[in-house]
This record gives structure tokens, sequence and C-alpha cells, in this order.
């Protein structure tokens, strides 16, 4: 990560037990419900240009202290000894730079003190599920609009009847 992009740390299990589409989801099973939050957020990276690492307490998981992306999202799988809390608080401390702005996505409350002390700031899980939300609903309208300015601004909407008429009896020949 060499350029100076503000970063979002989500504390993934936490999302998950605060976003009701993914809570629903965990019922069936984490991993579904982890991919799904992965899913989204890395549309909310594309959206917001900002570097999105998710982090999830190994202890729920086999195979401890794993990093990968997914989707283009860094994930964080915190070593056995670690909570997320404090793999959350070290990558503020690595990550911080005076160029960037690091958010953390949390409801724990006792974490947002250490993270506020470190220049962090909190983003709570519903206010980012509404963030999320709406980048999702501002990427459909462009995608719509895209489309509907792709079908008017194709050379038969230019082109006279009699043109297009020459055009459609060649074809047929």
């Amino acid at each position: 990560m060499g350029e100076i992009r503000d970063v979002l740390l989500v504390d993934g299990y936490n999302m998950i037990g605060d976003w009701p589409e993914l809570t629903k989801l965990s019922k069936i099973g984490l991993q579904e419900a982890r991919d799904r939050l992965l899913e989204r957020l890395a549309d909310y990276q594309a959206y917001s240009g900002m570097h999105v690492i998710a982090v999830f307490d190994a202890y729920r998981v086999p195979g401890l202290g794993k990093s990968f992306a997914q989707n283009k999202v860094q994930v964080y799988f915190t070593s056995e000894k670690e909570t997320a809390d404090e793999c959350i608080e070290r990558l503020v401390r690595e990550l911080s730079h005076r160029r960037r702005q690091i958010y953390v996505a949390t409801s724990d409350l006792v974490e947002q003190h250490v993270i506020f002390g470190q220049g962090a700031l909190r983003i709570p899980a519903r206010e980012l599920l509404t963030l999320v939300e709406q980048s999702e609903q501002e990427i459909q309208s462009k995608i719509a609009e895209d489309r509907l300015n792709s079908s008017r601004n194709t050379l038969g909407g230019k082109l006279s009847p009699e043109i297009k008429k020459m055009f459609e009896r060649w074809r047929r020949e």
C-alpha cells in the first residue's frame, strides 16, 4: 500500500452482528456472512477510493493469523493470541500518516477511546451500512444512466430513416 489513501478498518464480526442481512446470513454460516460483507466492502472501496481492511477474530476460524486479499479487500484473521480490537489498534499505529485519515468501523465503545487517542475516527456499524447502501444506490443509478445514454448515443440514433432502411436492406441481402 504505497499510496497515501484514507483507510477504513472494519471490525468484521462487529458488522456481521449489526447488519441485518449479515446477521441472517451468519445463521446459515459465518463464511457466507463474511463473503457477503467482503463483497459489499469491495464495492464500497471501489466507490469511495479508500483502502478497506477487514479484520476478523481468528478464534472462530481455523488457520490463524492470515492476511490475504478477497475481492481486492485486504482481510486479516488475527493470530490466536490477538483480538480483532488489538489487531485494529496495531494497524492504526502502523498505517498512521499525517496525510492519511484512518476510519475504524466498530460499534465497540471501549475500542473507540483507544482509536481516538491514536487519531483515528470511529464509524458505528449502522453508519457504515448507510454509507455502503448509499454508494450501492449511486452505483446502480450511474449504471442505469450509462445504459440510457449508450442507447441514445448509438449510430442508429443519428441516421435518417432512409439510411436506416438502406442499411437494413443490405443486412438482409
